[in-house]
């Protein structure tokens, strides 16, 4: 009675322990956008606190109003024509990267790597946004 007891609890005892695996697949609607920045882009901001920077806006019309609020943005900035990525902020060369965005737009932005003044970059960017996507 003792063995078929013993043999009862440890079948009990391993059903009751065994694990559920739960599978997320990744979405697959995150998207890439490339876009190339020459020193031209760029523009003299000054926003509502009187500080100074240079911004270059890109066009990127796969940002939503509802991507905007739910979803993420990832931006990486390339000084070699695409061969090596650096994703913002960033300093690079004294010059301080860094971003925003809204519906339709990602904004770049440069100052000195202190803050204190705009510098506008000298070297043409190359700019990879990456869209990831999120069910809220």
């Amino acid at each position: 009675m003792k063995k078929i007891f013993t043999i009862i609890s440890c079948v009990m005892l391993l059903a009751l322990s065994s694990c559920t695996k739960q599978y997320v697949s990744p979405a697959t609607t995150n998207q890439t956008v490339y876009a190339d920045v020459v020193t031209t882009d760029w523009t003299l901001y000054t926003d509502n606190n009187g500080s100074k920077s240079y911004q270059a806006p890109i066009n990127v019309p796969m940002i939503s109003h509802n991507f905007a609020q739910i979803g993420g943005i990832i931006v990486a900035v390339s000084y070699d024509g695409g061969s090596t990525y650096e994703q913002l902020p960033e300093v690079y060369a004294n010059i301080s990267y860094s971003y925003t965005y809204n519906t339709g737009n990602v904004t770049l932005y440069a100052q000195s790597a202190d803050g204190t003044t705009a510098v506008q970059p000298t070297l043409p960017i190359k700019v990879k946004i990456i869209l990831v996507d999120s069910n809220s």
